[in-house]
């Protein structure tokens, strides 16, 4: 009974600390908060690390203590009897010690499976959160020492990608930047470089040739850096940097032409709007009268910043502004209240919230009195603003419902200059589907917004124009920068787990391991 008891301890040590397999272990012992296991080196023949020659002729022999890899949440030390050999090559070295490869390094206090467990979490959770983790698994490391552990992690090298992504992201925001470089096919990180300069890209990328396209965004340094170090390859612009200059030109535009649409939608008439719109001519009259604009703010008591707001705008209805109203859980009831107060202009709010509540209204009465209170029941249509009315314009229209869709097309409708920004929007975004008719379609898209009356877009076709090939190319050509701007969000977690206080070194070794 004893021998069999003994026979399953032995089998079940040997699967328990399978990964000391090139040692011999000899002991097991259980000391309470930690297990003590003791073995030895095989005792074969090993090879000289300088010389090569192989020797068993042993020297002397020491003893060294290592960590293991926890078990049952308690930390296990390793005792290990190892060899001093001699050299037997005259001139060579006279002893050495031997080392067990896969098992433990040189001047190491951790085996190697233990140091890839702390580095893995390390490469996650960096310093305080890898130490506190490490610390439940039974693992007891400072945040010094596992930022150490993190940094020894190996990086791969990786050949240089054929399509190579590039952007920047912010380290201290509107004060330093750092460039990201990935390959654009696979998505992998390549190298982390401490600004977004010019030079800088450039020396890199005439330390690593064979790249052949570069995927970027706008920047001119990125540009002029590609240009110098490869001028064969094929620059691309980033897609979604080309709609987003179009949204913001787009709202501009929307923005100039409110005094045309704004028209077409029902104007406010309550107590703000009045306000506003005696202000609007109560300024005007006195600039009329050539009154300066610090002599109006004086006479009416506003402030000077306010009055030259309201000076720029020539019509009133360009003030209006669609109210700052969250969407709420009696939006689906507001026809209901607005017929009952229409057929029964002293009923009650409970009453109201008794009918709605039958219908499924699942709010409180608090959200419903405030809801009558603000007017939002009798309300007609607000007045919308232009950034939501450009945001109209730029959505698809197969992702808008039927009031949003009717909304756009009256008050894109209000002017011909509304009309032909709802048209070339439409015509662009067809461009950012890549296929090789794209290219005659986009000269013809910069000629034709040249010749409409929309200033805010000319802008942008100048922009077009001065990064043409870089334009063709992106919406030609199959690949884009959205890996880049993928690893610039991962980044953004990974600064947010640093909290600022490592240095670039560690930050860009977290981001070339994640």
């Amino acid at each position: 009974m004893d021998t069999a008891a003994g026979c399953d301890a032995a089998g079940l040590a040997r699967i328990v600390f399978a990964g000391l397999s090139p040692l011999v272990v000899e002991e097991v012992t259980d000391e309470g908060e930690w297990i003590l296991v003791r073995g030895r080196t095989t005792g074969q023949a090993v090879l000289c690390p300088d010389c090569g020659a192989a020797t068993a002729r042993v020297h002397g022999y020491h003893e060294r203590t290592v960590s293991d890899v926890c078990v049952d949440a308690r930390r296990v030390l390793l005792v290990v009897r190892m060899r001093r050999l001699v050299c037997p090559t005259y001139g060579c070295r006279l002893t050495f010690r031997e080392q067990v490869p896969g098992v433990l390094e040189r001047y190491q206090r951790r085996t190697m499976r233990l140091a890839g467990q702390v580095g893995a979490v390390a490469r996650e959770l960096a310093g305080r959160g890898a130490a506190r983790l490490l610390s439940e698994l039974g693992i007891r490391l400072s945040r010094h020492t596992t930022v150490r552990a993190l940094l020894r992690v190996p990086v791969a090298r990786l050949p240089v990608p054929r399509v190579l992504g590039v952007d920047d992201f912010a380290l201290r925001r509107r004060h330093r930047y750092a460039t990201v470089l990935i390959d654009a096919e696979t998505r992998r990180r390549v190298d982390v470089l401490p600004d977004r300069s010019a030079d800088t890209l450039e020396a890199w990328l005439r330390e690593h040739p064979g790249v052949q396209v570069v995927c970027r965004d706008g920047s001119g340094a990125y540009a002029e850096a590609v240009r110098r170090a490869l001028p064969d390859a094929v620059q691309v612009a980033d897609r979604w940097h080309l709609w987003s200059n179009l949204g913001k030109a787009v709202t501009k535009e929307v923005a100039a032409h409110s005094a045309c649409w704004a028209k077409a939608s029902l104007p406010q008439d309550g107590p703000r709007a009045q306000t506003t719109l005696q202000r609007w001519h109560q300024i005007h009259d006195l600039l009329q009268q050539r009154v300066g604009l610090l002599e109006c703010a004086r006479r009416l008591n506003l402030s000077l910043n306010t009055v030259k707001r309201y000076a720029r705008v020539p019509e009133p209805e360009r003030l209006q502004r669609a109210p700052q109203y969250r969407p709420t859980l009696v939006d689906p009831y507001r026809d209901h209240l607005r017929q009952r107060r229409t057929d029964e202009p002293a009923v009650s709010v409970l009453r109201l919230f008794a009918e709605i509540k039958d219908q499924g209204y699942q709010g409180s009465v608090n959200l419903l009195y405030r809801y009558i209170t603000q007017g939002r029941v009798e309300g007609d249509r607000p007045s919308i603003s232009p950034r939501r009315l450009a945001r109209l314009m730029l959505t698809h229209p197969d992702n808008l419902t039927d009031k949003q869709r009717t909304t756009r097309d009256d008050l894109t409708a209000t002017c011909p200059e509304m009309i032909d920004l709802a048209e070339l929007i439409r015509s662009f975004a067809g461009l950012l589907r890549p296929q090789d008719g794209n290219s005659e379609r986009l000269d013809q898209w910069i000629t034709a917004t040249r010749a409409a009356n929309l200033p805010c877009l000319h802008s942008l076709s100048r922009g077009l124009d001065q990064d043409r090939d870089a334009v063709h190319a992106a919406v030609t050509l199959p690949y884009h920068n959205g890996g880049t701007e993928g690893v610039n969000t991962k980044t953004k977690r990974i600064m947010r787990q640093m909290h600022g206080r490592a240095g670039f070194t560690l930050l860009r070794h977290r981001i070339l391991l994640s």
